[in-house]
């Protein structure tokens, strides 16, 4: 599904990334985890299409397309969602409209009509009762006043209703205490399924004991240094990053 082959990239002269190599296949839920300024939000964003950075080197494969050249906007068409660290707040706009809107854009790129308002209506309601979300909560202006559990849980809402192919949750565990934690991992288990694929990133092995990897790769200084299955989490958890400066 998606294929990162020998990845460099940079952002204002400064190169973060130094040649990273990724396989993800349908079905399979990639952790990656690395230390501040080791390039796990920069892969994000690479793979995104945030135009701030420039891929100086390698390719990004989805589903065989080369992502080189394509916007945000493409790439999201295809099926690429991106769960922000820092989810903006867009006031004015509700939840339910934004929702709205962005499934539209979707279903207009791939040349089907705007989903009818009783089957958006239903669609709402089951994703929203699977995160436990009240009503009252998709009303709201879009992240506004929101904390930082709610912005979290409606990334993961708008993930569910939109349906990727691809989902990359870019340090969703941030700031989340344990119930919110459980909610949003739930979200998440329940996305899964055998034709679709998650990456997630994140600091801590507290989020895997609720979304369990199929696999773990560690970054360090803009590369993956070692993979492995789930117990490297908790090697990373017992011993820290130091010692993965050894690997480097």
């Amino acid at each position: 599904m998606l294929t990162i082959e020998n990845l460099h990239a940079e952002v204002e002269g400064r190169t973060i990334l130094n040649g990273i190599d990724l396989n993800v296949k349908p079905g399979e839920i990639h952790a990656i985890m690395g230390p501040n300024g080791s390039g796990k939000s920069t892969l994000s964003s690479v793979i995104a299409g945030n135009e701030d950075y420039d891929v100086t080197q390698g390719k990004i494969l989805f589903k065989g397309k080369d992502l080189s050249g394509l916007d945000p906007e493409e790439r999201a068409h295809l099926g690429i969602f991106l769960s922000f660290q820092y989810p903006v707040e867009i006031p004015g706009v509700t939840v339910t409209n934004f929702i709205k809107t962005a499934i539209n854009a979707n279903r207009k790129a791939q040349g089907l009509s705007d989903l009818g308002a009783s089957e958006l209506l239903k669609k709402i309601r089951e994703k929203s009762t699977l995160l436990d979300i009240d009503s009252k909560f998709l009303s709201r202006s879009l992240n506004e006043g929101f904390s930082g559990g709610e912005k979290k849980r409606n990334e993961i809402f708008q993930m569910a209703m939109l349906e990727p192919t691809l989902a990359i949750l870019d340090e969703t565990d941030s700031g989340l205490d344990i119930d919110a934690l459980k909610i949003v991992a739930n979200g998440v288990n329940k996305f899964k399924a055998k034709e679709n694929a998650v990456v997630v990133i994140t600091h801590y092995q507290r989020l895997l004991e609720y979304i369990v990897p199929d696999f773990v790769h560690v970054l360090f200084g803009g590369k993956i240094v070692k993979s492995g299955t789930k117990e490297l989490a908790h090697e990373l958890e017992a011993k820290g990053y130091d010692w993965i400066k050894e690997l480097a």
